[in-house]
């Protein structure tokens, strides 16, 4: 009898280092110290860099009301043509393409100082968006506000990635200056904060692969089947053994 004990206890303790190991796939930033607070330089961060095809807003300001109907004047929508440039009143063609949002104010700017006085622009890129696909909470295209979001940012908005979800093997999809790039990315180690691609750029899509067990989470009769079979194969080990 004890010698059909200690092979139930040893199947029993291989399915629990089984599920360990799974376990150990799932936290995030694995080799970041825990027991002590950490610095590190940020020296990955690029600023967006206007592209063809994005449409900017760009919002004049001026102490000269008399060259414009109101003070504040908002121009919407301005398309970045094939050539990189935006057609804007009284300055016309302007290359835009590769350059800042904030370089291209303070080049609007000079422009104007002809037609203003101490003009103040604003530019925004209007149709900065970014995709997550997957094996997320909430897969969906999302708006960015702003000009700066992380990989993690991105992820947080989608909800998060589901307990399934590889984290070692997320792919970004990247389309700029007329290519596409495919880059691996794994969040369960540290090192991605120091990615040159954890900063997002316009039109990125995220995709995150689900793991082998996302069927048998999808699908609650496969895990009835799954621990009933463990359970008859163990019974037939046992059995076997004792005839």
């Amino acid at each position: 009898m004890y010698k059909y004990r200690s092979q139930f206890l040893l199947i029993a303790g291989l399915l629990f280092l089984s599920a360990c190991s799974s376990y150990n796939k799932i936290p995030y930033f694995q080799n970041i110290n825990r027991s002590a607070p950490t610095r590190e330089n940020i020296s990955n961060f690029t600023a967006l860099t206007i592209q063809n095809s994005d449409i900017l807003d760009v919002s004049v300001n001026s102490l000269n009301p008399l060259a414009y109907n109101d003070s504040t004047t908002r121009i919407k929508g301005y398309l970045v043509d094939h050539n990189g440039e935006i057609k804007l009143p009284m300055i016309g063609k302007l290359k835009v393409t590769g350059l800042t949002t904030s370089v291209v104010g303070e080049q609007i700017e000079q422009k104007l100082l002809t037609y203003l006085s101490e003009p103040t622009v604003n530019v925004r890129i209007l149709n900065f968006k970014i995709a997550v696909l997957g094996d997320v909470l909430k897969p969906d295209n999302y708006q960015v506000l702003n000009e700066r979001i992380t990989i993690m940012e991105a992820l947080s908005l989608a909800g998060d990635l589901n307990i399934t979800a590889k984290r070692n093997n997320i792919i970004l999809i990247r389309e700029i200056d007329g290519k596409r790039e495919y880059i691996p990315m794994d969040i369960s180690s540290s090192k991605i904060f120091q990615s040159p691609y954890y900063y997002l750029k316009n039109n990125d899509v995220i995709y995150v692969q689900p793991d082998k067990t996302k069927y048998a989470t999808v699908d609650g009769s496969y895990r009835t089947f799954s621990l009933v079979l463990s359970a008859l194969s163990i019974a037939a080990i046992i059995l076997t053994n004792v005839l």
